[in-house]
């Protein structure tokens, strides 16, 4: 009988387990990035962890030095949750707003790899990396998304049909 409550007491205790991870996780929201605004107010705890941001590209801060290589340029906050995308008119809407807001908050960004084909002017980054103590953000990844450029693309598309 002593053996058969060490198994049910052990079985108890990996319910409990997996109940509590399963909890603990589906609580979140199921954003995958932060906002430049969000980072900015973690303060050092941005600068303690990997962190993943989002925003949308200034085109004239674009610097790429090709020697090194690196490259470096400023992203505008964009809205983080998709019902605020979509309800602002989408992707290239948002994007465009952000570039002409003055006010938007800003985050330079510093990769040190071969400029990405995609980084433009209004294209949509989603970056990986670290905040630095000098307030800027250093890039391990960066992954472009261009809606303009796959706007083009349809009309193309349909008229081929």
């Amino acid at each position: 009988m002593s053996g058969n409550i060490k198994f049910v007491f052990a079985g108890l205790l990996i319910v409990a387990a997996v109940g509590y991870l399963i909890l603990g996780n589906a609580g979140g929201s199921t954003r995958y990035f932060l906002t430049v605004e969000e980072l900015q107010v973690m303060g050092d705890e941005a600068t303690e962890r990997s962190v993943t941001v989002s925003g949308a590209v200034l085109g004239d801060t674009i610097v790429y030095d090709p020697s090194l290589p690196q490259v470096t340029f400023t992203i505008v906050q964009v809205p983080g949750s998709p019902q605020e995308v979509e309800a602002a008119g989408g992707l290239a809407a948002v994007l465009h707003a952000a570039i002409s807001d003055p006010n938007a908050p800003r985050l330079e960004i510093v990769y040190d790899d071969v400029k990405p084909e995609l980084l433009q002017h209004e294209a949509q980054a989603i970056i990986r990396g670290q905040l630095g103590n000098d307030g800027r953000f250093y890039a391990d990844e960066v992954l472009l998304k261009c809606p303009t450029r796959y706007k083009e693309d349809v009309p193309a598309q349909v008229g081929e049909s």
